[in-house]
C-alpha cells in the first residue's frame, strides 16, 4: 500500500470515528484525560501498522485496539502500584529519581510481558524464586516436581528476562 493511499485513510478514520472512539472510552474509563490519551495512541498503533486502507469496520478494530490499551495501562498501574509497595517495605527509603522510576517501572512491565507468554508453571517457578526466594529444592518440593523441572523453567523464564534486559 502506497504511503498516501495509507495516509488518506488514517484521514478519514480518524474524521468520522475519532469523536466515537473518545465518547466510547470515556464511559469506559471515566477519565477525560484517559480516554484522550488512549485514544491518541490507538490512531498511533493504526499509523504505525500501515494497513488503514484494509480496515473494513473501523470502530470494530478502534476498539479492539483501544481495548488492548486499555488492558496495558491498567497492568501498568497494577505493576507500578505492586513496586511502590515493595518500596514502602523498604528498612530505609531510596531516593529515586523519576527518570530512574520510569525505567524501573517499564522494565517491569516488560518483564510481566515476557513472563505472561511462558505459561503458568514457569511463571509461578520464576515467582517463587525471585519475589518467594524460595530455593530451587524447596519449590521443587513445594510445586511436586523435579529439581531438574523447576531448572528447566527456571532457565526459560531467565532468559526471557536478559532478553528483555538486552533490548531496553
Amino acid at each position: 500500500m502506497s504511503l498516501l493511499a495509507h495516509t488518506t485513510a488514517i484521514e478519514q478514520i480518524y474524521e468520522q470515528h475519532h469523536s466515537w472512539l473518545y465518547g466510547w472510552l470515556k464511559g469506559r474509563l471515566n477519565d477525560a484525560g484517559d480516554a484522550a490519551d488512549v485514544a491518541h495512541d490507538t490512531f498511533v498503533r493504526i499509523l504505525a501498522a500501515r494497513n488503514a486502507a484494509h480496515i473494513r469496520e473501523p470502530r470494530e478494530y478502534l476498539a479492539t485496539i483501544a481495548r488492548g490499551l486499555v488492558i496495558d495501562r491498567y497492568r501498568r498501574s497494577a505493576i507500578e502500584t505492586a513496586y511502590l509497595q515493595a518500596l514502602a517495605t523498604r528498612p530505609e527509603a531510596s531516593a529515586i529519581s523519576e527518570e530512574d522510576r520510569a525505567l524501573i517501572i517499564e522494565t517491569l512491565m516488560a518483564v510481566d510481558k515476557a513472563l505472561a507468554g511462558l505459561g503458568a508453571r514457569t511463571q509461578r517457578i520464576f515467582m517463587l524464586s525471585q519475589i518467594e526466594g524460595l530455593t530451587y529444592q524447596q519449590i521443587a518440593v513445594q510445586l511436586q516436581v523435579s529439581l531438574t523441572t523447576v531448572k528447566k523453567h527456571m532457565i526459560r523464564a531467565l532468559t526471557e528476562c536478559a532478553l528483555i534486559m538486552a533490548q531496553h
